[in-house]
């Protein structure tokens, strides 16, 4: 996965702190939000050899969609949302998050 995608809290502390270097505000919440989806999409697209699947967010979950548009697979928290999952053990919903791509792919 690449650097530049948060997979824990020290990790998310540093980008913020980064930012924060160049005069730029980031949110925690926010930071996480944007690294479980970049997490997700990366799984995919390393499960699919390309990207093919397009991975956004529909509320509180994951949705995944084919190159055609239509929907392959929903991921969905197991706390309130996926901040909370990263919050209480980021290793452990990364892991999650890519038995869900490889659960997601496998199913076609």
């Amino acid at each position: 996965m690449s650097v530049e995608i948060p997979e824990n809290m020290e990790d998310v502390a540093m980008k913020i702190a980064r930012a924060g270097v160049h005069g730029k505000h980031l949110d925690e919440d926010q930071v996480i939000t944007q690294a479980v989806l970049d997490i997700m999409q990366a799984f995919m697209d390393e499960a699919l050899e390309g990207h093919y699947d397009d991975v956004a967010w529909s509320g509180k979950n994951l949705r995944v969609t084919d190159i055609m548009g239509k929907e392959v697979g929903i991921v969905k928290p197991l706390k309130q949302d996926f901040v909370a999952d990263f919050k209480q053990n980021a290793d452990e919903l990364v892991e999650r998050l890519e038995d869900e791509a490889a659960r997601i792919v496998g199913g076609r």
